[in-house]
């Protein structure tokens, strides 16, 4: 069986927006004091299928997010959108995080929590269902919601992974 990759998306040919999902203060504790630095989650996205995740450390908040950035951009995957919602429910499991994301359809919004709002929003689906169990770790949950969207597979993916028409793959 043949396995299937979403094709990454080159940054600089797109307008990307970046939405900030956690920042964190993390505390060394050495002989001569504390040493407080920041870790920063940020997703971006062009709110028309494209979407990625990044994490950024650095002594300041601003160097921690614009390190995240920069992570995020070199991090992209383009997900199938039908409708303004996804062809297929789709389960995924990253770490403590599990996520369920299931299609809605129109008027419905994005019902999700969190972590997973900001990423759906920034691939641009507009109506969606999504549960996040387990661990709300925003690193786990985002990075869940990344590989359930990665995983999604449209009707023209199935055709050409099979090597039929597109007629043969709804009529059998």
């Amino acid at each position: 069986m043949a396995e299937l990759k979403t094709k990454n998306v080159r940054a600089t040919d797109i307008e990307l927006k970046d939405k900030l999902v956690a920042i964190n203060r993390v505390t060394k504790v050495t002989k001569g004091g504390r040493h407080f630095s920041f870790s920063a989650i940020v997703v971006v996205g062009d709110e028309n299928g494209v979407v990625g995740h990044g994490l950024g450390k650095a002594k300041e908040v601003t160097e921690a997010i614009a390190k995240a950035i920069d992570d995020a951009k070199k991090n992209l995957i383009q997900v199938p959108i039908i409708n303004d919602t996804l062809p297929h429910s789709v389960r995924s499991k990253f770490g403590g995080g599990n996520v369920f994301i299931k299609p809605a359809s129109a008027g419905t919004g994005i019902i999700a929590g969190g972590a997973m709002r900001a990423v759906l929003e920034s691939a641009g689906i507009k109506n969606v269902l999504a549960k996040s169990q387990g661990s709300s770790n925003p690193h786990n949950v985002v990075k869940a919601t990344v590989q359930a969207l990665s995983e999604l597979r449209d009707a023209n993916m199935v055709a050409r992974s099979r090597g039929v028409s597109l007629d043969k793959v709804f009529n059998g």
